[in-house]
């Protein structure tokens, strides 16, 4: 493997330096997203049967996270000169707060609500430095129709995730939390030994073969921003209530953890089928298609909560968030090709937002009834109807922009 100081190939044949590339941006993202965002989901109802913490302090856990991801994604923009150094540091960190985590019974209050804030900061910056370093790297090779395959390490690192808690279902919390920590370090220590050095002034170059008209400004994106931001609210109550929804109908932990591996194993194998079969795609249909297929989610938990449900569910927004996103920050790219950090920042933060509103919502509603809906049905409702609304909105901004830049085919312009 090359060392963090290898250079940019000038060979024809990159194929092998872009695969080391690839590798890399999948176990950046897995660890990232799988563990810093994503393992307190099927580790919650472990954590309510040990007694580590109570419903209370897993839902603020929960919205630590969200809104350390938010902050992570305001702040990922200070690593636009070299994103390659947000995405170390963010994965360092994510290591470390994993560990932290296994210790954080002690004060479950105050030193589990700044580890989950400290996980979500840094895998926001992760996210956000993996797509424009690799992106940009896979350019500078000629390769960049592989970069799509990046985005599957979020489903692996969510279903790996989810497999440890289900098959240690009978461990404690505590012991998955280091099990999931030392896997964590030795990833971020292979990215950073195996991801060529970034280089910003080669990115310039390419960036200078490339469409200026909206190369250098954010005026113009509010639209995607809210599009993606509605994303993130669509996907976060199944996302979040999934598990501990299955675990009220079936007690026994190898049974309900089955919800969030089949969750992750659907996120990864969408991406992976997106980029191959969806090929002659635009971004903006795919991400359109993936966002309308999501709203089915909650509009069956609106009237089903039945296991089969629960697992359609899980099928439904895990075989499509990811897609989206795959398809939205390489639209970003696209609408800024010399520096597309900061517009990935700003539409990873649009995403937080929308994430943190979901369990708002829940909140704001508690244990009131309108209409005979609880908060939960409210959510389902109110996130199916945004769904379909920015779906109409891609698809009808698809078909204004036929034959221009936006229907170009994901194979060219990944």
């Amino acid at each position: 493997m090359a060392s963090m100081n290898a250079t940019i190939p000038t060979q024809p044949d990159h194929t092998k330096h872009a695969r080391q590339i690839v590798i890399a941006g999948i176990v950046a993202l897995a660890i990232a997203m799988g563990i810093g965002r994503f393992a307190f989901t099927p580790l919650m109802p472990l954590m309510l049967r040990d007694g580590t913490i109570d419903t209370v302090s897993g839902t603020e856990w929960a919205a630590a996270n969200y809104v350390g991801y938010l902050v992570g994604a305001l702040t990922a923009s200070w690593f636009s000169a070299n994103p390659q150094r947000g995405l170390h540091l963010g994965l360092l960190g994510v290591a470390l707060v994993t560990f932290g985590a296994a210790w954080a019974t002690h004060d479950v209050h105050l030193y589990g609500l700044l580890l989950r804030f400290a996980a979500g900061t840094c895998s926001a910056w992760v996210l956000v430095c993996a797509s424009s370093c690799c992106l940009q790297l896979l350019e500078q090779m000629k390769t960049l129709s592989q970069s799509g395959r990046i985005y599957t390490g979020v489903g692996c690192g969510i279903a790996i995730a989810g497999t440890i808690a289900w098959l240690g279902g009978y461990q404690t919390a505590q012991a998955i939390w280091v099990e999931l920590g030392f896997i964590a370090l030795v990833g971020a220590i292979f990215v950073q030994r195996s991801m060529p050095a970034y280089s910003s002034s080669q990115s310039r170059v390419v960036a200078s073969t490339l469409p200026k008209a909206q190369a250098t400004s954010l005026k113009g994106h509010t639209a995607l921003i809210v599009c993606y931001g509605v994303m993130g609210f669509g996907y976060i109550i199944p996302a979040t209530y999934l598990p501990t929804l299955a675990k009220q109908l079936v007690p026994d932990p190898l049974i309900f953890g089955l919800t969030w591996p089949l969750f992750g194993l659907a996120a990864g194998l969408s991406v992976l089928a997106a980029a191959i079969c969806l090929a002659s795609w635009s971004r903006r249909a795919v991400w359109a298609s993936a966002q309308g297929i999501m709203a089915l989610a909650p509009l069956l938990l609106l009237f089903h909560t039945e296991l089969w449900a629960l697992a359609i569910a899980a099928i439904l927004v895990g075989g499509t968030f990811m897609v989206a996103t795959m398809a939205g920050l390489q639209l970003a790219r696209e609408q800024m090709p010399d520096n597309p950090t900061k517009l990935l920042s700003r539409m990873t933060a649009g995403f937080a937002v929308g994430q943190i509103a979901g369990p708002v919502l829940i909140w704001m509603i508690g244990e009131n009834k309108f209409m005979g809906w609880d908060a939960l049905d409210w959510a389902h409702a109110i996130s199916a109807g945004l769904l379909a609304v920015t779906t109409a909105w891609l698809f009808s901004d698809v078909k204004i922009k036929h034959g221009q830049k936006a229907h170009e085919p994901l194979n060219t312009k990944v």
